[in-house]
């Protein structure tokens, strides 16, 4: 995950890779900062702008082989700073 950071916002990007095996849908939790708040995303789905969100793949990038990537990003307001996803 790499995070463009400024006063008052930020971007993220997130890379999916499948292990192994191939996978067909992915899911993405992610636990925001207190006081952030996703405010768009791209090339994913989402549920929830604060808190922790979930972002789950788009119809066109849910099915990797085995070792393929896939990258979806969003923008929020206030810091991204400390935040680890969790894939599913």
């Amino acid at each position: 995950m790499s995070i463009n950071q400024w006063t008052g916002g930020f971007v993220a990007t997130v890379r999916v890779t499948a292990g192994s095996a191939p996978i067909t849908g992915w899911t993405v939790a992610m636990t925001l900062p207190a006081g952030a708040a996703v405010t768009n995303n791209w090339n994913s789905t989402r549920t929830g702008t604060t808190g922790t969100v979930q972002f789950g793949n788009a119809s066109f990038n849910g099915d990797l082989a085995a070792g393929q990537s896939t990258e979806f990003g969003f923008q929020g307001t206030g810091t991204g700073t400390g935040m680890t996803p969790t894939c599913a």
